[in-house]
């Protein structure tokens, strides 16, 4: 039997038919039978289109009723899920559209304006359609009317191996140009039966979609919740007092999201003091948080709090924070575990080796690359065998994150090996940042580092060398830059120096330069 994604929906709509499975933003429910028959209006539609196995399908869109059913549309028709980052620039967006070979474009109403200015510039695209809308918008079709003009039928499914790749994912590197992840039908499912027992997801979950569907699938999460007939809440933006609201109304039971969003939902829940679900549980992955952060989620709020960690690459998921029964804290020490990315999840070998391959001591404090190995980790790099090879060796995923492992083998995250800066749970290159720099006729040197913040988890600090006789301000860096990137990318902040430190071989220490940034700040 062929490991397929489709089965998820398949086995939902047999147990669940009549069950609530999305309730949208407008807050009308669909039940799974529903959802399903949407879903061949979908796969017929794309077949319209000319979709066949192999074809790219792109969706830009934030979570939403149609996002999710373009991923089991999709996969019907043997195509591939290409999911894009609704916070990029429209150059972004052509490159990953003309470097994926997508055939059709879906696009939510609200982020027409990023792709308009590229359209006519798109070498592989013949069709966008918009979400949201039901009349022809600019020329491109409205979501609703194109769906309605195509039968509800069982769609006849394309001859799909488990090994076929699902899931093209676009993710920044430490070159310029993101890099597009291969996720296969088998990736994905088996990532989604580890995960699902790892989060304790049940029939009995209602989970709201915060963490955006466009990361990494939304980790897996349309997968594995629609597996187990959990109610699937949609939530386009993050707005806490929002948030807060729908899992009240809605009584939900679990929410994934990055570390910046849990810091505003506290924070409104503090200001508010609203009413709340009894068993929430919090899903976070990122930087490890303070324990005192932990216990006040636990012990004030009285959710539960539950850190993950994983990457594009490996589907993503690789370990969780659960404590284990044969750990022994105290007090505090209990939050500090739960803080750290945790134990390997069933199916997954996670290991902390230096750099001659050799597993460090497992003494907490010994620091190594962290490597994984299983089901999850990834076909490859789309169109980039250099890569590939260069981060698949021997069977193992070399994720560039430095860490730990304890004697109970929880792993704790503590740097990056390569300059990827994390700001608000987005992958930001400091190459690509730094590349903007030197476009600049005053910029005589540029380095990019990441920088604590409180909001954002860390954000991008600019260090700049400026010519000779250049009076450069950092209003007009930050001005520069935010003409030439998404605004998430650019820096917050900017040191001037005469010169960056260097190695004998011209390297810029980034070492020093943190140090000395954090030092300024």
């Amino acid at each position: 039997m062929e490991l397929l994604l489709t089965d998820f929906l398949d086995r939902a709509v047999t147990v669940y038919g009549t069950k609530e499975a999305i309730i949208d933003q407008d807050g009308y429910a669909h039940t799974y039978n529903e959802v399903y028959k949407r879903v061949q209006q979908l796969s017929h539609g794309l077949s319209s289109l000319g979709v066949e196995k192999g074809d790219r399908v792109a969706y830009l869109a934030p979570n939403t009723l149609e996002m999710y059913e373009g991923f089991y549309g999709v996969f019907q028709t043997g195509g591939i899920m290409v999911s894009l980052n609704t916070r990029l620039k429209p150059e972004d967006y052509r490159f990953i559209l003309d470097h994926s070979g997508s055939k059709v474009l879906f696009v939510d109403y609200e982020l027409v304006p990023l792709i308009e200015p590229i359209v006519e510039q798109l070498d592989t695209v013949e069709h966008i359609i918009v979400h949201g809308e039901e009349e022809d918008k600019n020329g491109m079709p409205g979501y609703e009317n194109w769906l309605a003009s195509f039968p509800d039928s069982d769609f006849p499914r394309a001859d799909v191996k488990e090994n076929d790749t699902a899931t093209l994912l676009y993710t920044s590197g430490t070159t310029g140009n993101p890099k597009g992840v291969m996720l296969t039908h088998r990736n994905n499912y088996l990532h989604a039966l580890s995960i699902q027992h790892h989060l304790r997801v049940s029939d009995q979950d209602k989970l709201i979609h915060i963490l955006p569907m466009f990361h990494v699938n939304g980790w897996g999460s349309p997968f594995y919740y629609t597996a187990n007939g959990a109610t699937q809440i949609m939530q386009k933006k993050v707005i806490p007092e929002e948030i807060l609201e729908k899992a009240h109304k809605h009584n939900a039971t679990v929410m994934h999201m990055a570390p910046t969003v849990l810091n505003g939902l506290i924070s409104k829940y503090h200001e508010t003091k609203p009413e709340t679900p009894d068993n929430m549980r919090l899903v976070i992955a990122g930087s490890a948080p303070p324990k005192a952060f932990v216990k006040e989620i636990e012990e004030e709020i009285g959710w539960e709090f539950y850190q993950v960690y994983g990457m594009t690459e490996s589907s993503p998921l690789s370990t969780a924070s659960y404590i284990s029964t044969e750990e022994e804290y105290e007090g505090d020490d209990y939050y500090a575990a739960k803080a750290k990315a945790g134990l390997e999840v069933i199916g997954t070998k996670v290991r902390v080796v230096d750099e001659e391959g050799e597993e460090v001591a497992k003494d907490g404090k010994e620091v190594g690359e962290v490597i994984v190995k299983g089901p999850g980790v990834m076909k490859g790099y789309w169109k980039n065998e250099e890569e590939t090879n260069r981060t698949l060796r021997n069977g193992w995923l070399y994720t560039g994150d430095m860490g730990t492992v304890d004697g109970y083998g929880r792993i704790a995250i503590t740097d990056r090996k390569k300059d990827i800066i994390i700001s608000g749970g987005e992958n930001i290159s400091s190459i690509e940042v730094e590349s903007v720099f030197y476009d600049h006729d005053e910029i005589q040197e540029a380095a990019v580092i990441a920088l604590p913040h409180e909001k954002w988890g860390e954000t991008p600090h600019a260090i700049i060398v400026r010519k000779e006789g250049s009076e450069l301000s950092e209003d007009e860096i930050i001005s520069f830059s935010r003409e030439k990137l998404a605004h998430f990318k650019c820096p917050t902040a900017v040191t001037f120096l005469e010169e960056l430190p260097k190695t004998a071989s011209g390297k810029i220490q980034k070492v020093k330069l943190r140090n000395l940034a954090v030092e300024e700040s």
